[in-house]
């Protein structure tokens, strides 16, 4: 696992690579498995690092990418907008996902 990707798309092929291949989504209960229909609350999730990328010409298209480790052994990504067009997170969630201390 890299420190820094130029890009999402880079990261996301490199680290599926390494198999964080689950797709992971943001619901109001905490994070779903997009395609097992499974939802993990915050505390059975590990954070195990993350990416911000900026939008070369457009603030708004910036996103940050989770690598996450689940209490039942799925490895994947979580994809989200950051900033302004942030999406809504449970608190636990916000903890959980606040790396930088």
């Amino acid at each position: 696992m890299k420190n820094s990707y130029s890009s999402l798309s880079i990261a996301i092929q490199d680290l599926q690579k390494e198999g964080y291949t689950a797709d992971f989504n943001l619901c109001n209960a905490g994070v779903e498995h997009k395609h097992k229909k499974r939802i993990h609350k915050a505390t059975e999730l590990d954070v195990i690092k993350f990416y911000r990328f900026e939008g070369m010409s457009n603030p708004d298209d910036n996103t940050i990418s989770y690598v996450i480790e689940t209490t039942t052994g799925e490895k994947g990504l979580l994809v989200d907008a950051y900033g302004m067009y942030a999406g809504n997170v449970p608190r636990d969630l916000i903890e959980k996902l606040n790396m930088i201390k």
